[in-house]
């Protein structure tokens, strides 16, 4: 079986006769949010395959193992059109705070926009512990979800015509860049989003091609694991506690049934 909308609903916990309405969208993206986690180890165990729905229907919703955003949401766009939406995939480019710097892999974030009401929405659900888990609008409005607040401004970028800006519950006094994006070019494939795998994959600053990274949003805030650490927030206070491969293995299996 390929059908998408069904091992969707199966694998994130939503009723097979569900009318997925605009509204509802709050509720798949928390619970996609909270089920997939966001994590890089099929590029870390050199497993990684080409990018095609019956490639990504297997490794998300049969074989129940999450993914990078190039996967995370082209899963939910063919989940979206099958429920009679209308989404589009683009490409952007994350901000990294550490560096404070524009990613040097380029344009590899992918990520969704959607048309309601004349209105154009963001919806996002691959950018990890940073997920909005709502439509956010075009038009500069704040939204405000349990991971944080969150817009999208018009800009005269380099790297797009939009930024979405965010300032997340558990760490942010103040409002800071997470990626920019371009709305106007689509990608018209999915067979673009293999070069996006590619430069993940390869590229000598990718961020995601070093060592393991999982992560995914709890019912009170986030967790976090890599090869050295595990850290969750809960009700926004921070534990962090290190770790070996043994106790990576365990976590990994407990917390993110990987």
């Amino acid at each position: 079986m390929n059908n998408v909308n069904e091992l969707f609903r199966d694998r994130v916990g939503i009723a097979q006769d569900k009318k997925i309405t605009f509204e509802y969208l709050d509720t798949v993206l928390e619970k996609t949010a909270k089920t997939i986690p966001f994590e890089n180890l099929c590029i870390i165990e050199k497993r990684t395959k080409e990018i095609t729905k019956a490639n990504l229907t297997s490794k998300l919703l049969q074989q129940n193992e999450g993914g990078l955003c190039y996967e995370l949401n082209t899963i939910l766009y063919l989940f979206l059109s099958e429920n009679g939406f209308n989404p589009s995939l683009v490409r952007g480019v994350t901000y990294n705070h550490m560096s404070q710097q524009w990613s040097g892999t380029g344009n590899t974030h992918v990520l969704n926009l959607m048309t309601h009401n004349g209105q154009i929405y963001l919806v996002d659900t691959g950018f990890g512990g940073n997920l909005p888990l709502k439509p956010i609008p075009l038009s500069g409005e704040t939204v405000a979800s349990s991971n944080g607040e969150f817009r999208v401004e018009l800009a005269d970028s380099e790297h797009g015509d939009y930024i979405l800006y965010m300032k997340l519950n558990r760490q942010d006094e103040d409002w800071k860049i997470g990626y920019a994006f371009n709305s106007i070019k689509l990608i018209q494939n999915m067979s673009e989003l293999n070069e996006v795998q590619r430069m993940i994959v390869e590229h000598p600053e990718s961020a995601f091609n070093k060592k393991p990274l999982i992560t995914k949003i709890t019912d009170k805030g986030n967790i976090t694991l890599t090869d050295t650490s595990f850290t969750q927030w809960v009700d926004r206070t921070l534990n962090k506690e290190n770790i070996d491969e043994k106790r990576f293995n365990e976590i990994r299996k407990d917390y993110f049934k990987l």
